[in-house]
């Protein structure tokens, strides 16, 4: 079972952005994609989560072999997908709380209600493991939350929503040290045989908390390279120079 993306193209404003995108994550496995600014990593994360700025033109998209191109992004989120933005959106006057209760009320079939012990008990447990004090279950979602506290919460919605396959887009960018480690600390809480995870990350730095199982290189809306976790520190080491020597080549 696996997340399968096939020759994807996708534009936005009638600019090409993915230019055949090939990549598969099976279930059990983390991947991660590197690339200089403007590849089209970001670009990817949310053709695949169904943002309606981004056409696609050609190409597929498969979930467990079910294609999701027509899904709207709220059929996607229930079939199993979850993006973690780079930046995250404020709500303002809606509680965290409320906010994780009412998607995760939106999944279970009609009639049946969450139970609420069970539920404040899940969520408290999740929350110790990201070291989130109680309190920010009050606060409107991520409403003068700092950067990292932001990151904090996507990673505990995630938690709590149980995704079968999790895009991270940048989820470490403007974190300190510590920040990046707790919130590496949750994404390894969630790796399963039953779970993919993609990782879009400029650092290696990230993939030091989270060890990935298969580096990609994008560049120019494509997959150019793919290799172990041992290509993200040579890119870290060398940056992008083959790509300007004739290297958009897969290894």
């Amino acid at each position: 079972m696996s997340l399968v993306i096939k020759d994807l193209h996708a534009n936005v404003e009638d600019t090409p952005i993915l230019k055949g995108v090939n990549l598969e994550i099976p279930k059990g496995e983390v991947h991660a994609i590197m690339g200089p600014n403007g590849s089209g990593k970001s670009t990817l994360s949310k053709v695949v989560a169904g943002h309606e700025d981004y056409e696609v033109t050609s190409g597929s998209v498969s979930l467990d072999g079910e294609d999701i191109l027509e899904l709207d992004v709220d059929e996607r989120s229930r079939a199993g997908i979850f993006l973690a933005f780079q930046y995250p959106a404020e709500v303002p006057g809606v509680s965290n709380a409320n906010f994780i209760r009412a998607a995760l009320q939106a999944r279970l079939p009609k009639g049946e209600e969450i139970d609420a012990v069970a539920y404040y008990k899940d969520l408290y447990s999740k929350m110790d493991v990201l070291e989130m004090n109680r309190k920010f279950t009050a606060r409107a979602v991520n409403e003068g939350f700092s950067g990292g506290e932001k990151k904090r919460n996507e990673i505990l919605q995630m938690m709590m929503l149980d995704p079968q396959y999790c895009i991270l887009d940048e989820t470490d960018s403007g974190l300190d040290i510590d920040a990046l480690k707790i919130v590496a600390k949750g994404v390894n809480a969630m790796r399963s045989p039953d779970r993919g995870i993609l990782m879009i990350t400029h650092y290696q730095r990230l993939l030091d908390y989270i060890e990935p199982d298969y580096v990609h290189v994008m560049a120019d809306g494509q997959i150019v390279k793919t290799g172990g976790k041992e290509l993200a520190l040579e890119l870290e080491e060398s940056g992008y120079d083959f790509l300007k020597d004739g290297g958009l080549v897969n290894a």
